[in-house]
């Protein structure tokens, strides 16, 4: 989950999860992934049409945190009055969340959060800390729970380029479905992409997807979580 106000028996165990994971992911086709470990993407950030910083998304690939096996995928954006960092540790075969800690300095006013996925139960555990106070949360949700740019890396590994299908997207606060509204030329990092642009019923996320094998994400409307802010790519690096 990417939110700001400003921009918020081990065997039945494993087949439970995987059971959870059916009733919301949908059939993704078996494909070779587009990207590797230590890819980076660069953005612009701009709200209401002004840039308002820069951002990036890093597939970092396999890690283990206190003896678990992770696949990690990290975002960060940063402004003139703005830090935001997402560490979003995922299962590896589904690229559902399972611990996300984030970094967050607005106008001074720093945060750190830490949300932890039992993706049997749907329950997501929201641990704020501010200053000398700490606050735990706990949310409810029926089945699995996904993130949005787990979404995203899930859709370039595994989705035909010219796929129709309509993807049910599960996120801690909102359920929305995805899907592809019309293909289009796309000007970024000072190319032209043939891509697909992906909106969300309800409205609140627009993705620009490229059509080619590396499956690029060009621009992203609505992660950060404020009307109006849009990421474009401004770079690539494999």
């Amino acid at each position: 989950m990417t939110s700001c106000k400003v921009f918020h028996s081990a065997r039945c165990v494993a087949l439970a999860v995987l059971a959870s994971a059916a009733l919301v992911l949908p059939a993704f086709a078996a494909a070779t992934p587009a990207f590797k470990p230590g890819e980076v993407i660069r953005y612009t950030v701009k709200q209401a049409g002004v840039k308002a910083g820069e951002a990036t998304l890093t597939f970092s690939g396999e890690t283990y945190r206190d003896g678990k096996k992770y696949t990690l995928i990290i975002f960060s954006a940063k402004g003139f009055n703005f830090f935001d960092e997402e560490r979003i540790f995922v299962d590896g075969n589904t690229f559902l969340p399972r611990l996300v800690i984030r970094d967050i300095n607005i106008f001074g006013n720093k945060e750190k959060i830490m949300e932890e996925y039992d993706q049997v139960t749907g329950s997501i555990t929201v641990t704020k800390i501010a200053g000398e106070r700490t606050t735990v949360q706990v949310l409810d949700k029926k089945g699995a729970v996904d993130n949005i740019y787990g979404f995203i890396y899930r859709y370039r590994r595994e989705t035909a380029v010219d796929s129709p299908q309509k993807f049910d997207v599960h996120l801690p606060t909102l359920n929305v479905t995805i899907a592809p509204v019309h293909d289009l030329d796309f000007n970024a990092a000072g190319k032209t992409y043939k891509a697909t642009l992906l909106r969300s019923v309800p409205s609140k996320y627009s993705i620009w997807m490229d059509k080619s094998e590396k499956r690029l994400p060009l621009r992203i409307a609505g992660a950060i979580g404020v009307a109006n802010t849009v990421m474009t790519m401004i770079g690539y690096k494999e």
